[in-house]
């Protein structure tokens, strides 16, 4: 359903900042990847976003129509991004009806909870592949239409430019803090993680002298999204409060937030900003102990316990 523009970015932003340009974005019915979409759609853009749940990819393509009106947003569905077939498709699609890619986001993902002993090789495979494997499909699918958008649209691979709509040429991929300290029960989605952040750096390294910029932004904990519902007891529970005491601002993180961070780096203020990660997680991952912290450590894992009482169906956020 349409949201007021105060749900999903914040007044600091310019009305048409992303006029006729295209977003391309995985993973982008689910919670996060939806509101950075809807922030670009609602600032100038036009979108298409791709998933494996045709109904759910086609309502909130539609859904996300609303942020501006005469806005474009086609909603692909039937789309796993393990499947290069299949998002070679979804790309030419977009191109034909939107014309062209000039940003990518990055946001399709994979998580459960399992402790490493009872973690199988299908299930690190599964999540790597969504991942990992999934983001550089995309990447390379799209950094041909996404060097020549830059060159386009950027006047210098080192000065501002003026032009009215803004930049060009640049990836967003969604990461977490997972794997800057470790977290038990996330060993799979820390070395994905991983593995996310150093295709970003190389492809900032590599395609930064064509005018491309690679970035992650790398949310925290997260009120009212798939992900953290899904692995944190205490993010369904009433009692947020508490558990935002374990956080150094003193409260859940907003998608708005990270729709914010989105726009900053596609904007003409992220011009210098390539190969860097944008944590927005009030500086939760630097606590021993931050949100989704719902099993006792290590008696948890000595105890040899099946994980109980989360959302742990292995599903993805695509």
């Amino acid at each position: 359903m349409p949201q007021h523009k105060t749900e999903f970015i914040s007044e600091v932003w310019k009305e048409c900042l992303f006029k006729d340009k295209v977003v391309f974005c995985t993973g982008g019915n689910g919670t996060i990847c939806s509101q950075q979409v809807r922030a670009m759609v609602h600032l100038g853009a036009n979108a298409c976003i791709v998933g494996r749940n045709v109904e759910k990819t086609e309502a909130m393509a539609k859904d996300l129509s609303t942020a501006r009106e005469g806005s474009k947003v086609v909603g692909i569905g039937a789309v796993d991004v393990r499947d290069v077939n299949l998002l070679r498709k979804a790309v030419d699609q977009c191109v034909c009806e939107l014309g062209g890619i000039d940003f990518l986001i990055a946001g399709a993902a994979g998580n459960f909870l399992v402790p490493l002993s009872q973690l199988t090789p299908n299930g690190f495979k599964s999540v790597i592949n969504i991942d990992v494997l999934g983001s550089f499909n995309i990447t390379k699918l799209c950094l041909p239409h996404l060097v020549a958008s830059a060159k386009k649209h950027n006047s210098s691979s080192s000065l501002p430019h003026t032009a009215i709509s803004g930049p060009a040429g640049r990836i967003i991929y969604v990461s977490a803090t997972n794997h800057y300290t470790g977290l038990p029960l996330q060993t799979h989605v820390s070395v994905a993680k991983a593995g996310i952040d150093a295709l970003s750096n190389n492809v900032a390294i590599e395609y930064g002298p064509l005018g491309i910029t690679s970035n992650v932004v790398a949310p925290g904990p997260i009120v009212g999204t798939e992900g953290m519902d899904r692995v944190s007891k205490e993010a369904r529970s009433a009692d947020l409060k508490s558990v935002a005491k374990r956080i150094p601002l003193g409260r859940w993180g907003l998608t708005k937030e990270i729709a914010d961070a989105t726009v900053f780096l596609f904007s003409d203020s992220g011009n210098y900003v390539n190969g860097a990660t944008i944590v927005v997680d009030g500086a939760s991952w630097r606590m021993s102990h931050g949100p989704g912290s719902d099993f006792e450590y290590p008696d948890f894992l000595l105890s040899g316990e099946e994980v109980s009482g989360v959302k742990n169906g292995k599903k993805s956020k695509l």
